[in-house]
């Protein structure tokens, strides 16, 4: 598997490929990768010729006092895994290179940015917005694989796309979880033994609004209530928001009505680790 470094180097590479009438797909990541990536991965082999996974922890999607100098980083496992998982190259540029000294542009998608993650990082959908576009740049991917756990980035992703004129097609993979219904995620390492064993309630409480759905309840205050007490029950955790919003706008649902589709997530402290998860559920009759 060739491991790539250079903007350059890199764009040179997707030219070729591109006049060779290769299909490219590119695999977005920070790295630390588990197997919720390599599901992206195996997604991407399916649909493409040629597999780009990108490994870059970008510093413009944290904000001062995050966890960017402490986010895992794991460069010789991640290559293993990449190459197990069928992708064909590592992306792998450097801070410096993707964003210089005099760096000044960033790309903004308004109002979807602030609602749910925005309200608690204001600058991170702008640092996301502004390296997936370097990285398409770069790639110059026929699609794009991300993960349904990052549901709020998906739906941002998917706008900027449509609203540049970005000629790639976005494919979300769904969520993959523990065995015990924990989302995997880079940040899980955080967790001691005990907040572990506490961080279920995410999954748990997420299920307890599937239920109240599907036994008939149709206001969201009432859901929300509920998915309240059930993760206070735990006594490590910190609630930061819990939403359930139009899939496409973000925008609060005030009721509930037979085939609408809900997207339903969260953000919960266990200890000092913040984690998020989400469901997306159509509303039975």
């Amino acid at each position: 598997m060739n491991i790539v470094i250079g903007l350059r180097e890199m764009s040179g590479i997707a030219d070729r490929l591109r006049s060779e009438g290769k299909r490219i797909a590119l695999v977005p990541t920070m790295g630390a990768l588990h197997e919720g990536h390599a599901s992206l991965i195996r997604l991407a082999r399916g649909n493409a010729d040629v597999v780009v996974t990108s490994l870059f922890v970008n510093p413009a999607q944290f904000a001062p006092g995050e966890d960017f100098s402490r986010y895992p980083r794991n460069l010789t496992g991640d290559t293993e895994l990449a190459q197990k998982a069928g992708s064909d190259m590592l992306f792998t540029p450097s801070a410096g290179e993707m964003y210089p000294g005099d760096f000044r542009t960033y790309v903004g998608v308004d109002e979807l940015s602030t609602l749910l993650e925005g309200k608690f990082r204001p600058t991170h959908f702008r640092g996301v917005a502004t390296v997936v576009a370097k990285l398409f740049h770069c790639v110059k991917p026929h699609i794009a694989v991300f993960g349904q756990k990052d549901a709020q980035q998906v739906v941002i992703l998917r706008k900027m796309v449509q609203d540049l004129n970005f000629d790639i097609q976005i494919v979300v993979a769904p969520i993959v979880r523990e065995p015990d219904g924990l989302a995997m995620s880079s940040r899980n390492v955080y967790l001691t033994p005990a907040e572990r064993r506490d961080s279920t309630v995410l999954h748990r409480s997420l299920q307890s609004a599937v239920q109240q759905i599907g036994a008939g309840e149709r206001n969201p205050s009432a859901i929300l209530q509920t998915m309240t007490r059930v993760i206070s029950g735990v006594r490590s955790t910190a609630i930061d928001y819990i939403s359930i919003a139009d899939p496409v706008t973000l925008r609060e649902r005030t009721s509930l009505t037979a085939g609408d589709e809900v997207l339903i997530s969260l953000a919960v402290r266990i200890g000092s680790t913040r984690l998020i998860d989400n469901c997306l559920i159509t509303v039975p009759q």
